[in-house]
């Protein structure tokens, strides 16, 4: 595991912004015990060097329209870099895929998506994913219930890896 340059105070601001990004920097500061203008040199270093990727809002799929979450498992017919990445560019471009992986097993990738309805879905498997040459089969998994989704990631291994424990103000 790479070095990760991160002391608790750190830890506290991308906890704290993982479960309200829109707190001011006064309101961050306060909650991670700093004044606002260290506060603000360390999100910003944090957001420089890729620890905090963007900000945005998390909406509610089925208040949106967006009722049916489809995981499908795509095997590439081909075996190749060039029709791995055809197929990843290709998934990139469809905005109905809000996640892709590229998995062990018995598919290559799993992406997940969001549509509609079921009618949405297949007219998108029939007029885009099975239109890819590169596709040799796909397997669909309706989601029945979300029990868990948007979660904020866990650092708690950080804690014990890579930390240092007095903070550099």
């Amino acid at each position: 595991m790479p070095y990760i340059d991160l002391d608790g105070i750190d830890l506290r601001i991308l906890n704290a912004l993982q479960s309200d990004g829109r707190l001011t920097n006064q309101e961050l500061a306060d909650q991670v015990g700093l004044s606002p203008s260290p506060c603000l040199r360390r999100v910003r270093r944090l957001e420089r060097d890729g620890f905090i990727r963007t900000y945005r809002a998390v909406l509610d799929r089925e208040a949106v329209g967006l009722g049916l979450t489809v995981f499908v498992e795509i095997k590439v017919e081909k075996h190749s870099r060039d029709n791995a990445q055809a197929l990843q560019e290709a998934l990139l471009g469809m905005p109905e895929v809000v996640a892709c992986h590229m998995v062990s097993g018995t598919a290559d990738f799993m992406a997940e998506i969001v549509v509609p309805n079921l009618k949405s879905y297949e007219r998108l498997l029939t007029e885009k994913l099975l239109t890819l040459p590169m596709i040799g089969d796909i397997r669909s998994n309706f989601a029945l219930t979300r029990v868990k989704s948007d979660a904020a990631l866990p650092l708690t291994h950080l804690k014990r890896e890579g930390i240092k424990s007095e903070p550099d103000c």
